[in-house]
């Protein structure tokens, strides 16, 4: 005969690895590709326009077409210099990630 304790405890473990399993699943569809985003501001936009048919078509073709507007370094700086103050990043730890930060190019 099982103990209580046991199968509780084994049915603890069971559950705590389907959680850990499906956490970056879960976390991985947040995340949205550029491409999605891009999309899902041009439809917002169209639908604060109130467009409908061909004009909607149209508007929403331009827009995803469009080219964003360049980064600057400044703006890249500012935006680095802003995360890494939000992640509460000092000394070399701070370094490493803006070096980082202000390599990447997108």
């Amino acid at each position: 005969m099982t103990h209580p304790l046991r199968n509780f405890l084994s049915a603890l473990a069971v559950a705590s690895a389907a959680l850990a399993l499906m956490a970056p699943a879960a976390h991985a569809q947040d995340k949205k590709t550029p491409q999605q985003e891009k999309m899902a501001s041009c439809n917002k936009e169209a639908g604060d326009k109130t467009l409908k048919g061909d004009e909607r078509k149209a508007f929403m073709s331009n827009c995803l077409k469009a080219k964003p507007e360049p980064v600057t370094q400044q703006d890249r700086m500012k935006s680095c210099n802003k995360e890494a103050g939000d992640k509460t990043l000092k000394g070399d730890e701070r370094k490493a990630f803006m070096s980082k930060c202000l390599s990447n190019k997108g």
